[in-house]
């Protein structure tokens, strides 16, 4: 599998695990820890924490535990542009730009708002321009998460190391020798 190819599987496989559970969870969680363990060594030690609770646990209990991480916390919502802007008219203005994006691209968001974490894992799981998925990465997934870690501040919260799994890997794959945050910005591709 070639390295492009890893790494929009890897977004997907995150983007499942961050979206509501389901039956296919624990496969899933499988299938991204053995390919981040074969490409991105760092992060599929840090997603073995989290591969672990879901072997531990019932599928009711993990279903518990995302809704009242997610759902019920407003400093870990999972949408992107709330973490960056809060309920703000510049959030307004991020999610018009982020649609247009994607229907520039032919991308459907599905149900959820187009600034949903798994959302934008799916759309970088897809699109194939990489200073799109770049600029993404670096401009909105990376400073959201250190947002939502910081949310999740309880070092023992099961989706704390899927969190810093998926850190670990969206660092490494725009760290070309760069500091992940420096990526140029390409006007025609992003908000």
């Amino acid at each position: 599998m070639c390295a492009a190819t890893v790494h929009q599987t890897l977004c997907r496989h995150f983007a499942d695990l961050l979206s509501y559970p389901d039956r296919d969870s624990r496969q899933v969680a499988a299938a991204c820890s053995d390919l981040l363990r074969t490409n991105y060594p760092e992060a599929g030690g840090a997603l073995l924490g989290f591969t672990n609770f879901l072997d531990a646990q019932e599928a009711a209990r993990v279903e518990e535990i995302f809704t009242a991480t997610f759902d019920l916390q407003p400093a870990c919502h999972p949408y992107v542009g709330y973490q960056l802007c809060g309920e703000s008219q510049q959030r307004t203005m991020f999610l018009i730009k982020l649609q247009q994006l994607y229907n520039q691209h032919g991308f459907m968001a599905g149900s959820e708002l187009p600034d949903h974490l798994s959302t934008m894992l799916r759309f970088i799981g897809t699109v194939q321009d990489r200073n799109c998925r770049e600029e993404l990465v670096s401009d909105g997934l990376l400073p959201a998460l250190e947002k939502l870690l910081q949310g999740l501040d309880d070092g023992e919260h099961p989706y704390v190391d899927l969190l810093k799994a998926l850190r670990i890997f969206l660092v490494a794959s725009v760290d070309n020798g760069a500091r992940p945050f420096s990526v140029a910005r390409s006007k025609e591709c992003c908000p």
